[in-house]
């Protein structure tokens, strides 16, 4: 019930006279002198109507004032005020941007602004030679003739897969529970996620969706990308852990942080999943922040505590779900990353760093890397450096080999259950006053990583033999299947390695499931003699 004011009795009068007169006049006829009983019973009727009207105008001001202020209260307890500028990532689209309506006008007067220092460390390179459609095509059917040839140079060490493909057909046979987790490091051509996203998408077609796994926290460089879910932070933020940038190693999984002393900084995660975890650094006198799933709040955390990895885990109904994190204080916080998994399948996370060299991940906190990697519980590690060191005068093979043999125990003690495949260069050329010339440095660093592997006990897949061997790069080139810098691959190119990759390892695959048939077969006949022994 609500109390209405009392009307002011002078005010009313007069309000009615108006009135009253301005209803006389439009009909024409003189105000107060009623010539018949019919206007009379009109104009006692308009008296009525008009007194309830303004009657009845504070009550409908009062109670619209009083629902919209109900309606304020409400809209602030079921969702606060929280507009946020995110960087976001480059991959997955925001389903949001893609309902939005853009102007056509403005898209096109749109303007890029490039500041003169960044004109000045921009690399040109020559354009490439015009390929006519005839030499292209010849190029393109000649790399996948040489892709195909590839399948009878065999996997080196395969054995070592072994352990690998148990827990596979294991997986597969519903006898192993939650996801199994692959891990790629590797440098730009894994950080693209194009050759790692056609892995992932050809072992969840075949063993199952275990969701997206690991993904770096917030937006770490500007071309940072993820195909599978789509990330993105405020401005405050400070990366840590790219080349280049000197720091403490705690970076995390993989070896990237982001961390920031401001509050109301915020990153946010956009996947597929019902089963999510944040991983942090706990560190004395640490921030607190505030977890939100699609715009509502779920839990406050403290990162407060005695130096050592935190780790946040959220369950929730399956589906598509927008995790927010936002810090709430002047307190340092550092987050490494983003877990969104499904109850069951495969994960193929991506772990790789722009630039990066396979001694990166020595420099990275042991302690610290450790418990990230026991966390996620790998079955296989896939490590892919070599491109970058190619380029280094300072390697030499014994130097490389014992390096790289470091970075495989450090691997082992973390991860003593995972298998480890170790995956050689690509194929790389130079460019001079000369022209396109082959990377001779490539020999080496591929030898130096297969004796390696080798005598550590990790399967060897030899990435630049497949592809063509040395000087294949240059039909990749001309084929459109790889970049003019002749380094990087196209999306094209880079799906047919992620094919190769993955024809090969099944082909080793049926190879396990034909021995591991012969010896449970074997196996009845063996046993009760066995078990008289």
């Amino acid at each position: 019930m609500i109390d209405l004011p009392r009307p002011n009795m002078t005010s009313l009068k007069r309000r009615l006279k108006n009135a009253l007169l301005s209803v006389g006049q439009g009909r024409g006829l003189p105000a107060w002198k009623p010539a018949t009983p019919h206007f009379a019973l009109n104009l006692t009727m308009v008296v009525l109507t008009a007194a309830s009207m303004l009657m009845a105008a504070p009550a409908a001001q009062t109670t619209a004032k009083s629902t919209s202020t109900a309606a304020s209260k409400t809209s602030t307890k079921k969702s606060p005020t929280r507009k946020r500028k995110y960087r976001s990532s480059v991959g997955k689209p925001d389903p949001a941007a893609a309902h939005a309506k853009k102007s056509p006008l403005k898209t096109a007067a749109r303007k890029v602004v490039t500041s003169p220092a960044a004109l000045r460390r921009r690399v040109v390179l020559p354009r490439g030679p015009k390929v006519s459609a005839h030499d292209r095509a010849e190029a393109h059917e000649g790399v996948f003739m040489k892709v195909a040839t590839g399948a009878d140079i065999p996997v080196e060490n395969a054995g070592a897969l072994v352990p690998f493909f148990e827990q596979l057909y294991r997986h597969q046979k519903g006898e192993m529970a939650g996801p199994l987790r692959i891990l790629q490091y590797g440098d730009s051509h894994t950080a693209a996620d194009e050759w790692t996203g056609d892995l992932r998408e050809r072992f969840q077609e075949k063993f199952g969706d275990g969701g997206s796994g690991y993904s770096f926290a917030g937006r770490p460089w500007n071309g940072y990308r993820r195909l599978d879910v789509r990330t993105g932070s405020t401005r405050g933020w400070h990366t840590d852990g790219l080349v280049g940038r000197s720091g403490d190693g705690i970076y995390g999984l993989g070896g990237v942080s982001m961390s920031t002393m401001q509050p109301r900084e915020s990153i946010y995660l956009l996947a597929e999943g019902q089963q999510f975890e944040l991983f942090y650094l706990q560190q004395p006198g640490g921030g607190a922040i505030q977890i939100y799933d699609n715009g509502g709040l779920v839990e406050r955390i403290s990162t407060d505590g005695e130096a050592a990895p935190g780790y946040y885990h959220y369950e929730t109904v399956p589906g598509s779900h927008r995790l927010e994190a936002e810090t709430l204080d002047h307190a340092p916080v550092r987050l490494f990353g983003w877990v969104a998994e499904n109850s069951t399948g495969v994960t193929y996370e991506t772990l790789g760093i722009n630039g990066a060299q396979a001694s990166i991940m020595l420099n990275w906190n042991d302690t610290t890397l450790k418990s990230n990697i026991e966390r996620r519980n790998p079955a296989l590690i896939v490590v892919a450096y070599g491109t970058n060191e190619a380029g280094r005068k300072d390697w030499t093979l014994a130097s490389y080999r014992d390096m790289f043999l470091q970075l495989i125990a450090r691997l082992r003690e973390a991860a003593p259950a995972a298998t480890l495949l170790m995956i050689g260069p690509p194929d790389r050329f130079i460019h001079s006053r000369k022209g396109w010339t082959e990377m001779d440095s490539i020999d080496m660093i591929v030898e130096a990583q297969r004796q390696a592997a080798t005598s550590s006990g990790c399967a060897f897949w030899d990435l630049r033999s497949k592809m063509g061997g040395k000087g294949s790069m240059q039909q990749w080139v001309q084929a459109g299947m790889a970049q003019n810098d002749h380094v990087h691959f196209t999306g094209a190119g880079y799906k047919v390695l992620g094919d190769a990759m993955f024809r090969d390892l099944m082909s080793q695959y049926d190879i396990f499931l034909k021995a591991r048939a012969d010896i449970v077969a074997e196996a009845p006949a063996v046993l009760p003699t066995a078990a008289k022994q």
